[in-house]
């Protein structure tokens, strides 16, 4: 059965040396990617622009990644989002958006919400973010939610940027709601700060609703909570630092994809920490292939 992947991937405008190389990323759209490349099954649900470089770029990268498109909408005379980054001598980022106008803000307006009821009705997973829920507006949340109800099983990362939201309370209510309907939630300490929870509480919370939650400390260890216990495991020694993009969203790939394949959470830990650790050792979202870890 296939996963469903649900959110917005823009142009990505690397500067270095007063020069910009253009690439594809998005914090979902990572993930579909990673997740296709440890052979699961993906559809990726967006909509861009029709005819355009950059639309046709995102296009041309689902291909070759084998991300199937049957649920991305194409929209003549608009262009996806569009971002540039720079990277500090740490490697951590500075980001500058372009995004107000793109055509997946409006997905659950553009989108032919049958055809995207019965995929997410029939996957084995749907996968979203707060960032999708941000970009889609109340409305847009207020659509979806419905569809992610009815689905088989929800994945879900609290993924929290302030400047996509009215306040922080408006992001508070929507993240909780799809966390406490999720099989799975991502969830950083700093991320349920940053909008107002507590980790420990929250996190609690959904586990007692049903959710693994994958809670990530500032520490960088990791706690993985379920109805019925948690596990705690330590931060491990830390690797050098290019570029910190991407480095959540393959891990969750990866996590998920362990999961999904019975494999333990102790096991999907270690394969996330795995890819996470290769992919901060490059720039940009998406790695090249051949540097993904065998034992992806």
């Amino acid at each position: 059965m296939t996963l469903v992947v649900i959110g917005e991937c823009m142009g990505e405008l690397s500067l270095e040396g007063g020069q910009a190389a253009v690439g594809y990323a998005g914090d979902t759209f990572n993930t579909a990617i990673y997740l296709a490349r440890l052979g699961l099954p993906v559809a990726y649900a967006t909509a861009v622009g029709k005819g355009d470089p950059f639309s046709d770029g995102i296009l041309a990268l689902m291909a070759r990644e084998g991300v199937r498109r049957e649920l991305v909408v194409e929209v003549a005379g608009r262009l996806p989002g569009l971002y540039a980054i720079q990277r500090d001598a740490h490697g951590e980022r500075s980001f500058y958006y372009w995004r107000e106008n793109a055509p997946a803000r409006e997905l659950m307006t553009l989108a032919d919400l049958n055809l995207l009821q019965r995929a997410m009705a029939g996957a084995r997973l749907v996968y979203v973010s707060a960032i999708t829920l941000a970009i889609l507006g109340e409305a847009g949340r207020a659509a979806l939610l419905p569809l992610l109800k009815a689905a088989p099983a929800v994945a879900f990362d609290t993924n929290y940027r302030a400047r996509l939201w009215p306040d922080a309370d408006v992001a508070r209510a929507a993240i909780e709601a799809v966390a406490g309907l999720s099989r799975y939630v991502s969830a950083s300490v700093s991320d349920i700060q940053a909008f107002g929870g507590s980790p420990e509480a929250s996190a609690r919370a959904w586990a007692d609703a049903g959710a693994e939650v994958v809670l990530r400390g500032e520490d960088r260890a990791i706690e993985v909570l379920g109805p019925d216990g948690r596990e705690r495991f330590e931060a491990e020694p830390a690797v050098s630092v290019v570029d910190t993009t991407g480095a959540g969203d393959s891990f969750n790939a990866a996590y998920l994809a362990t999961r999904l394949t019975d494999g333990a959470p102790a096991a999907a830990v270690a394969a996330g920490r795995r890819l996470a650790g290769v992919v901060v050792q490059h720039r940009g979202a998406v790695i090249p292939r051949e540097a993904m870890p065998p034992e992806a």
